[in-house]
């Protein structure tokens, strides 16, 4: 029987997971290792009894109680804390999810990579931040790691059997988000309610409001260089509205291969779970009469600095993927608490970033975990400097 676990089961991509693997026979056609979740115990403790879980982790401590009385008496394991959700991916799998949003889903995905396993990627920020070392660890121990976000799924799946060299370039489709359309001087007036309202996607808050801000597309930007290996000049950004094309690939002979679905993140999870076979998935099959149209238009450089401020990351490299992605999640953090407002967020990253270049060497490879994690806490530590001289200001 296969062994899974999933770290993040309670989110959107954890929850589209357990969506697949109940309608694949749940506990009776998978082993599952261990599930990990946040606040929503309940939740937790519903997928941990239903798929009989060895181990149910809850990311907070203070949510340990809660978790054990909810599974008291089932035969399931609990335990808590970033430590525990490490630990529990030391665990035999054959299959893991990575599904923690932000930094916090490195150390997990790592620790599973150094165990050899199939590792479904689903955490962008693991390859932001420490995408050589990843590849690396990985590489070394014969782990397979299958990308999971739709974007690079496509890529992945319109590169099946082509030559690396072939490839010309890479380009990205991105929604826009809720304010895509919005006159640039509103932009900094958006509240989080206004920005969570995305047009086509269900994700979480956090994403979404990336995805508004175009930081989400910016971190699969980097995402895409670090995991295809292909020179950042070769990465493209497109506006795509409608969310049917998820990505294109330009071959050199001018042919470029485009992925078509419906916005389901059961697609690219579902080709994880299965591959290398196609397995039939519940998603939405495409009526091309229907859609009538698809369209295209450039991403506007006023509109979404985070794209241009990406460039200068990838043009840094080594630590600087740390760098960004932690100055942008407490930026982000200050956006959702009301400290800063939309476009406060981008002038946040970007201060942090000049900051630290004059500070420190961005540009240092990261040897070592602990290098990336030293740069995720000095980058976090600036960025919440530079929030609260932000905030003063409004």
């Amino acid at each position: 029987m296969r062994r899974i676990s999933v770290f993040g089961a309670t989110g959107s991509v954890g929850e589209s997971t357990y969506d697949l693997l109940m309608r694949a026979g749940g506990a009776e056609a998978f082993r599952t290792v261990a599930l990990t979740g946040g606040r929503n115990i309940a939740r937790l403790a519903e997928m941990a009894l239903s798929l009989r879980a060895e181990i149910a982790v809850t990311a907070h401590e203070e949510c340990l109680p809660a978790l054990r009385e909810a599974l008291a008496g089932s035969g399931v394991e609990v335990a808590a804390g970033s430590a525990a959700i490490a630990e529990a991916a030391d665990r035999p799998a054959d299959w893991v999810m990575s599904a923690i949003v932000g930094a916090a889903g490195l150390v997990p995905g790592m620790r599973a990579l150094a165990q050899g396993r199939c590792l479904a990627l689903a955490n962008k920020e693991s390859l932001v931040t420490a995408g050589q070392l990843l590849m690396a660890t990985a590489a070394a121990s014969g782990a397979t790691v299958l990308p999971v976000d739709s974007e690079h799924s496509a890529i992945f799946q319109a590169l099946r059997g082509e030559a690396p060299e072939a490839v010309e370039r890479i380009i990205l489709t991105a929604s826009g988000g809720a304010l895509r359309d919005w006159p640039l001087e509103r932009l900094a007036q958006a509240t989080v309610k206004e920005a969570l309202a995305h047009p086509n996607w269900s994700m979480g808050p956090r994403i979404t409001i990336d995805s508004a801000s175009m930081f989400n597309k910016a971190l699969e930007v980097i995402e895409t260089r670090e995991f295809f290996g292909v020179a950042p000049e070769q990465v493209e950004v497109i506006i795509h509205p409608e969310s049917i094309v998820h990505s294109l690939v330009g071959f050199r002979d001018g042919a470029v291969m485009a992925h078509l679905g419906a916005p389901d993140m059961r697609h690219p999870i579902g080709f994880a779970l299965n591959w290398p076979e196609r397995a039939e998935l519940p998603v939405e099959r495409l009526d091309l009469a229907r859609l009538g149209r698809l369209t295209f238009r450039p991403p506007e450089d006023a509109r979404y600095p985070a794209l241009r401020l990406c460039r200068e990351v990838m043009a840094v490299r080594g630590l600087a993927g740390a760098a960004f992605n932690a100055a942008k999640e407490v930026a982000l953090d200050g956006f959702i608490a009301g400290d800063l407002g939309f476009s406060d967020m981008a002038a946040v990253v970007e201060d942090t970033l000049s900051r630290l270049s004059s500070e420190t060497g961005l540009g240092k490879a990261a040897g070592t975990l602990e290098d990336v994690l030293a740069m995720d806490h000095l980058a976090r530590t600036r960025a919440a400097e530079a929030s609260a001289l932000r905030a003063q200001k409004r």
